[in-house]
């Protein structure tokens, strides 16, 4: 077990020797031990004890907190980070496009190269199963393919361009990546039932279920790479295709996005095998957002964690070759 989700109202934590005690109404109902835990996930209103706050943190055990029927981040404490201080430093000279370090604008490519890939792939895959959406997944592949080849000769083309473009050419992949989702989503909602009235990519608040895994889908996955950028010794703070903004994981969120189609298949296989449906989804008033039940959230955590035990492995190793090439120097492609 890597992982624990704590999701019931009102329970107080307490530390017993090496392992955690929940209690209810003063009576215990529950121990885990401490020794297998990664992460601890907290959902909702709990006591936690400062001891056992000690405890997880000298362990270099992750805690995330997470809001009750929103799921909405508020906050984490971790243990003891990396010492590598000069990596950090590595990390930062390489976020500084010039003529000499064209690095962030390679590694912008990259990222959405692949991502556009992934899409393509899960849509290929989804064909399968759904020949009946055959024109409609098709035309998103051949759309998708098409903005593929684009940022392929956009990444050629770069030793061969002047200062002045490298300014305008997160504004040109950014655009490709949008062209790219659209398509992309247009048939992905297709995959789903109309019961479950999915329409469109949003977010705060998702406005139906799908949406609603989704986004909770997404935040998992990032604060996963913010917990392994951190092990490693880089700074999540300092990305290199998403720009510096006040408070956010921009390092963290570049690599998710080479994760997305993954989640989005993990979604997808969930409601088609039927772990869920409209009825595990309540709405809040005027139907202003859309959230898991408690009863579905507890199916969720399951679901997720077991997913999840096969993919860390792959985020493990995606930030470990990131952080070799900061650290070797390499300026380019």
């Amino acid at each position: 077990m890597g992982t624990l989700f704590i999701d019931r109202k009102d329970v107080h934590i307490k530390l017993d020797g090496g392992a955690i005690a929940f209690y209810a109404n003063g009576k215990r109902e529950g121990m885990v031990p401490i020794a297998p835990l990664k992460r601890v996930i907290v959902v909702g209103n709990v006591t936690i004890e400062t001891s056992v706050l000690n405890r997880l943190t000298d362990e270099g055990i992750s805690v995330l907190f997470l809001s009750g029927r929103k799921t909405k981040y508020h906050g984490r404490i971790e243990g003891r980070l990396h010492n590598n201080a000069l990596l950090r430093v590595k990390q930062y000279k390489k976020s500084l496009i010039s003529h000499s370090n064209l690095f962030p604008i390679y590694f912008s490519c990259e990222i959405v190269e692949r991502k556009i890939e992934g899409q393509i792939n899960f849509l290929k895959e989804a064909l399968h199963e759904r020949q009946d959406l055959r024109f409609t997944i098709t035309r998103g592949i051949t759309v998708i393919e098409k903005i593929k080849g684009h940022v392929k000769d956009l990444k050629r083309e770069l030793p061969f361009q002047n200062d002045a473009i490298y300014d305008d050419v997160n504004m040109i992949l950014m655009g490709y990546e949008g062209g790219a989702a659209s398509s992309y989503f247009s048939a992905y909602t297709m995959l789903f039932p109309d019961s479950l009235n999915f329409k469109n990519r949003n977010r705060r608040p998702p406005l139906d279920p799908v949406n609603s895994v989704l986004s909770l889908c997404y935040t998992l996955l990032h604060y996963e790479f913010v917990r392994e950028i951190e092990m490693i010794g880089l700074d999540p703070f300092i990305g290199f295709y998403h720009q510096f903004d006040y408070g956010r994981e921009s390092l963290a969120c570049d690599l998710v996005e080479l994760y997305r189609t993954d989640v989005d298949r993990f979604v997808w296989r969930i409601f088609r095998e039927r772990n869920f449906s409209e009825r595990d989804f309540t709405y809040n008033e005027n139907r202003a957002g859309c959230y898991m039940k408690k009863s579905a959230r507890e199916r969720f955590y399951f679901l997720h964690e077991e997913w999840s035990r096969d993919i860390r492995p792959d985020l493990r190793e995606e930030v470990r070759m990131l952080a070799n090439r900061i650290n070797g120097g390499e300026s380019d492609g």
